[in-house]
């Protein structure tokens, strides 16, 4: 096999080689250029220690000496080149107490995740396959180097990686690796948000989202979002649903569009459902006031994932009104625009549409024809420019000042009964109108 290597990539590789040592790109870039995806890096494993590495080339960065990682710029790039290691006892779960250099490479790809992660490559030798990572990307699955439990132990956020991997490309988690995540998945505790947080959007964002499943049935997300669990555990008697809270969650994840604020949006719309959860006389489940419920709890637990404030402020608002039911008719529209806010739109349309297709067959016609109607208003008032919004107002604050009121509160209130009249009527934004009318 012959894998297409960069030409800065083939520079790195021949330097070593010329300077007597030998050097390989190796991992995920080797794994998606068989995949015939465009690798996001390259990485180059080497039998050169760092200091050799320093000496061959001009211009370095020393990444992390002591763990072999030395990164080479070749223009305005840079590439990671890593000596052969072998890692020592892992204490904690996560990082290697030390490494020892070997010139050995099947010892340096045997401490490496998964197969297809495993693989080496360069022009002189061609594919170095020792663990069958082809094997296994030709059988579509995820297998770990030699024994699973030792590769999880070593670092624990690898069960969540293999849910990922599988995730991506679409393949099956091998029986043995299977197995072991879930007898280890309660050491993922020992990861940090930020690098869980990683996993978890690659994760919804694939094109194989309902792994999150896979994820909740080996006891993943027990340890960094029990919530969802509860949502898997938790049944919805009602004429509207087919599904758990959690099998609807997924279902609406993967029905919209591969975005991360909406995939997220998604997979909270409804977390907050069990806690609202009632049952009538008749047997009938309700769950008022679960998108108040539901947004309070994407703040919570994406503040506790380390996601960044305005990816919480775009799902938690989507969170909010994924339940708004909207009158036909363009006055109910511009009332909605200004409620739910401009920035909400058109990504709450995606939010109820996929919603909606996570529900049960019951009026479901009805349903997406009214949501329908509620698109070509929208797309009316905004064809048209119509006001929803403060800023689109024909008289300002300044305006008010200008023509005798004092500053003040007041002014922010007249403002907005402005605004209200101009929703209900878009022809009242006239300056004139509105400064007679309002100004005393």
């Amino acid at each position: 096999m012959t894998i297409f290597l960069p030409c800065d990539v083939k520079e790195i590789i021949e330097k070593l080689n010329n300077a007597g040592f030998e050097a390989y790109a190796v991992g995920g870039c080797v794994r998606d250029s068989i995949l015939g995806r465009i690798p996001n890096d390259w990485d180059i494993t080497t039998s050169a220690k760092p200091m050799e590495v320093k000496k061959i080339f001009k211009r370095t960065v020393d990444t992390g000496l002591k763990h072999g990682t030395v990164t080479v710029l070749i223009g305005s790039e840079g590439y990671e080149v890593t000596t052969y290691r072998i890692d020592g006892e892992y204490e904690d779960g996560r990082h290697p107490k030390d490494v020892e250099f070997t010139s050995n490479l099947k010892e340096d790809l045997l401490r490496r995740d998964f197969t297809i992660n495993a693989m080496a490559y360069n022009d002189k030798d061609g594919l170095v396959d020792i663990f069958g990572g082809m094997e296994d990307i030709e059988k579509k699955v995820i297998r770990c180097v030699g024994n699973p439990v030792e590769r999880f132990t070593e670092d624990a956020l690898r069960l969540f990686r293999a849910i990922r991997f599988a995730a991506q490309l679409g393949y099956d988690i091998e029986e043995e690796t299977y197995k072991a995540i879930g007898e280890l998945a309660p050491t993922l505790s020992k990861i940090s948000a930020e690098r869980i947080q990683t996993e978890l959007t690659k994760t919804i964002t694939s094109d194989h989202p309902e792994m999150i499943k896979t994820a909740y049935k080996l006891g993943l997300t027990k340890v960094f979002m029990p919530e969802l669990d509860v949502c898997f555990e938790t049944n919805q008697n009602n004429p509207h649903h087919c599904y758990s809270v959690g099998d609807h969650i997924l279902k609406t994840v993967c029905e919209v569009r591969s975005d991360k604020v909406l995939r997220l949006a998604m997979l909270f719309h409804d977390m907050g459902k069990p806690a609202c959860k009632t049952t009538d006389e008749e047997g009938i489940d309700h769950f008022h006031g679960h998108p108040i419920k539901s947004q309070e709890m994407s703040k919570e637990i994406l503040r506790r994932l380390k996601y960044d404030n305005d990816t919480i402020d775009k799902v938690s608002r989507l969170v909010r009104y994924h339940d708004e039911r909207i009158e036909p008719g363009e006055k109910y529209m511009r009332r909605a625009i200004n409620r739910v806010g401009v920035v909400a739109f058109p990504d709450i349309f995606e939010v109820w549409n996929a919603d909606l297709s996570g529900q049960s067959e019951y009026k479901r016609e009805e349903k997406f024809e009214r949501l329908n109607v509620n698109k070509k208003d929208y797309d009316s008032i905004i064809q048209k420019k119509q006001c929803v919004e403060l800023k689109d107002m024909a008289v300002t604050g300044s305006d008010l000042i200008k023509n005798g009121m004092n500053p003040g509160p007041e002014i922010g209130k007249i403002l907005n009964e402005m605004l209200m009249e101009i929703i209900d009527d878009p022809d009242k934004n006239d300056r004139e109108y509105l400064l007679t009318k309002y100004v005393k």
